[in-house]
């Protein structure tokens, strides 16, 4: 499937379940509140083990199995990044740091578990690059929307939580396959194709969203 194809008929993206999947944090983030914890602690910590994580596996000449950590870790990181974001709205815990924090450590954090897999065959290092150097503009894009006065866009079809879902699909293959086929490395050419639809997307609806 080809991400033009992609980008025609997904209207939304994986984002678009965080509601439901913060409705069931909320009694965690009560308690989190209740013992001291705040939003911008939760995000730091977050950022710092996925940069710990990504230099691991880049530098650290594991086995492959050790790539099971990237699905289990961007499972945990999500509901993570879904409790900052509920303990800052939630428990007046909103700041100018916060705002700051959460969009730096995310591309900073998305940038360090994407490197690991310049190691893994049949991906390349450009393609790879490419594909985080356009994941940090395309989040640069969405948060534009605030520059213009506008909503910061979340618009797919590879937005963040949809990154998180490719490349913890691909840690799960890399750790319980000896090999990944051939033909996975159109993989990220297609994913460097579908950031970029995204970053179109965003521009253009953060355009036209209504003062």
């Amino acid at each position: 499937m080809s991400a033009y194809f992609i980008a025609r008929n997904t209207s939304m993206s994986i984002y678009s379940l965080k509601p439901k999947f913060q409705n069931l944090l909320r009694p965690i983030v009560r308690g989190l509140f209740a013992a001291g914890v705040t939003a911008n602690q939760v995000t730091v910590l977050a950022a710092l083990i996925s940069i710990a994580l990504g230099l691991a596996l880049y530098f650290g000449s594991l086995p492959r199995i050790w790539f099971l950590l990237i699905p289990v870790w961007l499972f945990l990181r999500m509901a993570l990044n879904a409790i900052d974001g509920m303990l800052a709205r939630e428990f007046a815990q909103q700041s100018r740091l916060g705002a700051y924090l959460n969009e730096l450590t995310d591309v900073l954090s998305d940038s360090a578990l994407y490197l690991p897999f310049v190691l893994i065959t049949p991906f390349t290092g450009f393609w790879v690059g490419l594909v985080i150097l356009l994941a940090a503009v395309s989040e640069m894009a969405g948060v534009l929307g605030q520059v213009i006065g506008r909503s910061r866009r979340y618009d797919g079809p590879m937005g963040k939580s949809d990154r998180a879902f490719v490349f913890g699909a691909l840690g799960l293959a890399v750790a319980t396959t000896e090999h990944l086929p051939e033909a996975l490395k159109w993989l990220m050419p297609i994913l460097a194709v579908a950031i970029a639809l995204t970053m179109v997307r965003r521009v253009r609806a953060g355009l036209a969203d209504p003062a």
